[in-house]
């Protein structure tokens, strides 16, 4: 169900606020996070996902100094996550609120998504059992190869997060190295550096993941390619100084590119890999686009709308002509907080 309305526009001089997961807990029950919601409601008949928990465990295991309720929030979608996975290391994507499971496991974002969040929480995490069972999760899926360029970025991300803190896993190594070769090479023309002939969605994570491969793995050209690939990325979605990104129907080349609508998940996509950038480069431009994209929530958008609720801490699931969808589920909610965890990058 699509809900729009008006939200007035922020004023100038905002207050950059710190991430709540205040919402995320609400989303939350015992078994894992729930996919959708009616604005704040959680709408329990349409289940969980494997995409939206691992996610979770992503952001969770970001917070520098997580209270015993974001630790708690780790614990369950890590538990949801092993129970997901199966002993060849795919896994299931979704379960029914029946605690059943709908589908079979495979390699699909899902899988890539999962070992994103398990490299995190196996990289971040401060309590010891969490990274130790995370580590032996991520590994186990680490020996499987997806086919598809984006499900092997998102794993490339949680195999760069487990070799910034182990330079010597010889399994994230291999599978970073992998995905670059799966992502394949920009095109070389200047209008569309990229190398499918379609954005869809969390583009940017495929340059992130060239980008980090090319740090990590001492890959020169790989950076360069990276660096190009983000930064065209950066061009085409910027308008009169604020982010625009690209819309839920994606953008084919060489046919005209739609404005809406607009979804969160681009620009939490796009301040994670401004935000590696800027901290393996130092360049200024990806610490202004970090920026940009925390101040689209705040209302630095097409519409100048806010796309976040500060009474629940839920981020809003759609920018349309009409103003935002205000329902707040939870890619659209993790997408907030995982671009307000940028705050602190200057």
């Amino acid at each position: 169900m699509t809900v729009r309305a008006t939200v007035a526009a922020p004023t100038t001089g905002r207050t950059v606020p710190a991430p709540s997961f205040a919402h995320l807990a609400r989303l939350t029950d015992d078994t894992g996070l729930f996919e959708h919601a009616r604005h704040a409601t959680v709408r329990r008949e349409h289940g969980y996902c494997t995409d939206d928990v691992a996610r979770g465990l992503v952001v969770a295991s970001r917070e520098p100094d997580p209270s015993a309720a974001v630790l708690r929030l780790a614990e369950r979608y890590l538990a949801f996550l092993a129970h997901a996975q199966n002993a060849q290391g795919a896994f299931h994507n979704r379960l029914g609120f029946n605690r059943t499971w709908i589908d079979q496991p495979g390699l699909g974002d899902w899988w890539g998504r999962a070992l994103w969040g398990l490299g995190t929480a196996a990289a971040r995490s401060p309590v010891p059992w969490i990274r130790q069972e995370a580590l032996l999760a991520f590994t186990r899926g680490a020996s499987r190869r997806a086919v598809a360029p984006r499900a092997m970025a998102f794993a490339a991300l949680g195999a760069a997060e487990l070799l910034r803190a182990d330079p010597g896993n010889e399994p994230a190594a291999a599978l970073l190295a992998d995905a670059v070769t799966t992502i394949g090479p920009p095109d070389p023309d200047p209008r569309w550096p990229w190398p499918q002939q379609q954005l869809t969605y969390a583009n940017a994570a495929l340059a992130e993941a060239v980008i980090v491969a090319g740090d990590l793995l001492d890959d020169p050209p790989a950076l360069t390619a990276g660096l190009r690939m983000l930064k065209w990325l950066l061009d085409i979605q910027t308008s009169d100084g604020h982010l625009s990104v690209l819309p839920s129907a994606g953008w084919q080349r060489d046919t005209p590119r739609l404005r809406h609508d607009q979804q969160p998940i681009e620009v939490a996509a796009l301040a994670d890999a401004c935000a590696t950038a800027a901290g393996i480069t130092g360049g200024q431009i990806w610490y202004a686009a970090v920026r940009q994209s925390i101040v689209w929530f705040l209302g630095d958008n097409d519409a100048g709308q806010v796309m976040w609720d500060p009474a629940t801490g839920g981020g809003y699931d759609g920018l349309t002509p009409h103003g935002p969808n205000l329902n707040q589920g939870a890619e659209s909610t993790l997408a907030l907080i995982s671009t307000l965890q940028h705050r602190a990058t200057r």
